[in-house]
């Protein structure tokens, strides 16, 4: 990952405005990414990826980040799957990572079964369905990559090639209805947890804040991926008498899923529809928010912060006050200043 790629430099230009602290936490992310594969080269199996996600993966980690990751396995088990996995977390012990979170949904080791074949139904628990669209979203191969591509190509077919509305009805649009119902499926999962988390002690200032914003870019992206088929890609899909190509759609969604939630809301951004003012509500606020999660006292002053005292603190003021600027321009954006993506949400993010 390249701390300024492309577009944010474009949407810079629009907003006429650095994002010093997000291009600040893309460039550490590069830098940890580089150390992590010297760390950790030739412990991942030939059949598996070590996958990390969450701010690592989206170009967004910070001091006091932790790193969430996974041996992720396409193939048989095997016990040498479980001797990386103690080897992987000795190392980043020894390395001094932060550790995982006690709420991440991810174990050391995962197998692309259930992933893959356990889409929907009963058996799709919500940490199925968090772990699949985290897999779409926010994940990056550290070392080898094949098998987390491979996971994430059979995925991706499954939601394409089983959205016949998609594939075959020419009064659709062009948006794949069962990967997003499945992105905001997993939007609300998170909503909803994030209450049951509120009876464990600590931390609630820190994951309300980060649910409000980058959880919700997170998910805004997603929506957007669904969506970038009719919002740039109309000129090269065309339904012919057998339908959409399944595998030029899984092509187009994957290089779409390639760029992190920033990037996809950057190029949203600067469609002629949206304003100076809003760019700078959305991208401003989240700069703003990223400063925050770099400063390690304010980070930890968050997430010690008892719930009790949330009226009274100056810090958990600001950053609400950030929240809301971000929501205001989210607003702007998906329903008042772009007519094509206010009718997309409508028909698709609503009904």
């Amino acid at each position: 990952m390249e701390a300024k790629s492309e577009v944010i430099q474009r949407l810079e230009a629009k907003a006429n405005r650095a994002f010093p602290h997000v291009l600040a936490a893309r460039d550490l992310s590069a830098r940890t990414l580089g150390r992590l594969r010297e760390l950790l080269h030739g412990h991942d199996p030939e059949d598996a990826s070590i996958v990390v996600f969450g701010s690592f993966a989206r170009g967004e980690y910070t001091p006091g980040s932790d790193i969430d990751w996974t041996l992720l396995v396409d193939g048989r088990a095997d016990r040498v799957h479980f001797e990386e996995a103690v080897a992987i977390t000795r190392i980043l012990d020894e390395a001094k990572f932060q550790p995982p979170s006690p709420f991440g949904v991810f174990d050391n080791v995962s197998f692309s079964h259930p992933l893959l074949h356990l889409i929907g139904g009963h058996d799709d628990t919500n940490r199925n369905t968090t772990q699949r669209i985290l897999l779409l979203l926010e994940s990056i191969a550290i070392g080898q990559r094949e098998a987390l591509d491979r996971v994430v190509d059979l995925v991706l077919h499954r939601y394409v090639s089983d959205d016949r509305g998609l594939l075959f009805s020419k009064r659709s649009k062009l948006v794949p209805r069962v990967l997003l119902n499945d992105i905001i499926r997993y939007w609300r999962t998170i909503t909803v947890d994030f209450v049951n988390k509120q009876g464990f002690k600590g931390g609630w200032a820190l994951r309300n804040i980060k649910l409000r914003m980058s959880r919700k870019l997170l998910f805004a992206s997603g929506m957007l991926a669904c969506f970038s088929l009719e919002l740039f890609g109309k000129g090269e899909f065309r339904r012919g008498e057998g339908g959409l190509d399944p595998a030029r759609v899984v092509r187009y969604l994957r290089e779409r899923l390639r760029l992190s939630p920033f990037e996809q809301m950057c190029e949203v951004l600067l469609r002629p529809t949206i304003s100076v003012e809003t760019a700078q509500k959305v991208m401003g606020s989240y700069d703003a928010f990223m400063e925050i999660l770099s400063d390690e006292d304010k980070r930890r002053h968050l997430s010690d912060l008892p719930f009790e005292a949330f009226n009274q603190d100056a810090l958990w003021k600001e950053a609400t006050s950030l929240t809301y600027t971000f929501q205001d321009g989210l607003d702007q954006v998906f329903f008042l200043e772009d007519d094509e993506i206010a009718g997309l949400v409508r028909q698709f993010g609503v009904f």
